[in-house]
């Protein structure tokens, strides 16, 4: 029964793994890593797109647009929780919940996706409630396709452990139950595939099994909503409760503890937003525009190529007009002298010319000025929330107006990150 769970909770990881590499793609572009993607070179190699601009003779440049969108985002939204007083509470200061909120916010801009652990325990001496992120990459829900999340009916996390807090934590007092734990982990160290192979799943992904850090002890955290059947009635009807219910697996099965939800809310710690869940898929505020940053970042590199091999200055000086005994480096010279004189000979049929071409006649500085256009029309920030100045704009007054406006196009992002925040705070009050 306990490894069905455990391999249950390796199913719904692992059904989750398009969504973790989505958000790996997604968190490169936002931080700059934006020439990564795989793509097939001239001779039918999978490369790097970074190593194809090269062999082309081009330099992969980049202007980083999506970062600068997020901060600006992440900011109006601290300077919105901050007019509304958000962050009083005891709560939030022990946690320090704004940085908590900001970086998360990051998170659930890029991947979409928002998970905070919320449980009372023994932290720095003090005995209380305590909030934490949840890395989206060791975290793991069954299906579902509710936003509220009232779906959800198994949900947990991967925890990497030092041996001395997993022994605090699983071993109690117990100076065997440590030793037998020491001996455990000892055995399976490393070894991803003979815990997969423990649980009947040969060829499974190992990275569910393995710390991330060599010589942490993995540990599986799963929550699940049993029915049993009650025991007091006194006829024949079938009438089931249902509980959630706590168990800490070892990666090869190994039940280390179990318990009902100890918290007066009697679910499972965690708060839980994916963004926007339209048939329970996720698709992430990044996502939108990152086809317009490569178009950019290719129009950049395009000009910057152009401008590169267009002619600059460039003499076009008619051999038959070389007067001897002068040499070309001496006519280089003199023409870059502002009061230089070069003699020709013969009488000046085709004299020397200066060849000039520009660079702007492609269209290429159009086509990058639409390009930057169509970003904030996709990510639906205006200059006033980017913070750029804006001619028709008169006065605080008209300027505010401006940036509320923006504002109304992030007002499902903000509303829906706030919706998460109120239920996060709703958990921490009956934990």
């Amino acid at each position: 029964m306990e490894k069905e769970i455990l391999r249950q909770a390796y199913s719904a990881w692992s059904s989750a793994a398009g969504l973790r590499e989505r958000r790996a793609r997604y968190k490169r572009y936002t931080y700059g890593d934006q020439w990564s993607d795989l793509v097939l070179s001239s001779k039918g190699h999978i490369v790097r797109e970074r190593d194809r601009l090269t062999e082309s003779g081009k330099s992969p440049m980049i202007n980083n647009l999506i970062r600068q969108l997020v901060k600006t985002i992440v900011g109006r939204y601290r300077n919105i929780m901050a007019d509304k007083e958000m962050y009083k509470s005891g709560l939030s200061s022990r946690n320090h919940l704004p940085e908590l909120d900001s970086r998360l916010l990051e998170e659930f801009l890029i991947s979409g996706t928002a998970v905070q652990r919320i449980v009372r325990e023994k932290r720095f001496g003090v005995d209380d409630v305590w909030v934490d992120n949840v890395d989206i990459r060791y975290f793991f829900v069954n299906r579902f396709r509710d936003p509220r999340g009232w779906d959800i009916n198994m949900i947990g996390q991967l925890h990497d452990f030092s041996f001395a807090d997993m022994a605090r934590r699983f071993a109690g007092r117990s100076r065997a139950r440590a030793e037998n734990l020491r001996k455990l982990f000892a055995s399976i160290d490393g070894g991803g595939s003979f815990a997969a192979e423990a649980l009947g799943l040969p060829g499974g992904n190992v990275d569910f099994f393995c710390p991330t850090t060599p010589g942490m002890c993995r540990v599986a955290e799963v929550w699940t909503l049993d029915s049993r059947p009650r025991s007091d009635d006194g006829d024949d009807s079938i009438d089931f409760d249902f509980a959630w219910h706590c168990r800490w697996f070892a990666p090869d099965g190994t039940l280390l503890a179990e318990y009902d939800s100890p918290y007066r809310h009697g679910g499972h710690p965690f708060a839980v937003k994916f963004y926007p869940l339209t048939d329970g898929e996720v698709h992430s505020f990044v996502e939108d525009i990152i086809d317009q940053q490569r178009s950019i970042n290719r129009l950049i590199v395009l000009i910057d190529k152009i401008m590169a091999t267009s002619a600059k200055g460039v003499l076009l000086f008619p051999a038959s007009q070389m007067v001897e005994g002068m040499s070309w480096e001496e006519v280089t010279r003199r023409w870059a002298q502002a009061d230089g004189v070069i003699p020709i000979s013969g009488r000046g049929e085709h004299l020397p010319q200066q060849v000039m071409t520009n660079p702007g006649a492609s269209g290429a500085y159009q086509f990058l000025q639409l390009q930057m256009k169509l970003f904030d029309d996709i990510a639906g920030v205006g200059d006033a929330l980017l913070g750029r100045s804006n001619g028709s704009a008169r006065g605080a007054d008209m300027l505010d107006h401006q940036v509320r406006n923006a504002t109304i196009a992030l007002a499902d992002i903000f509303e829906t990150f706030s919706d998460f925040a109120l239920e996060r705070t709703a958990i921490a009050e009956k934990t």
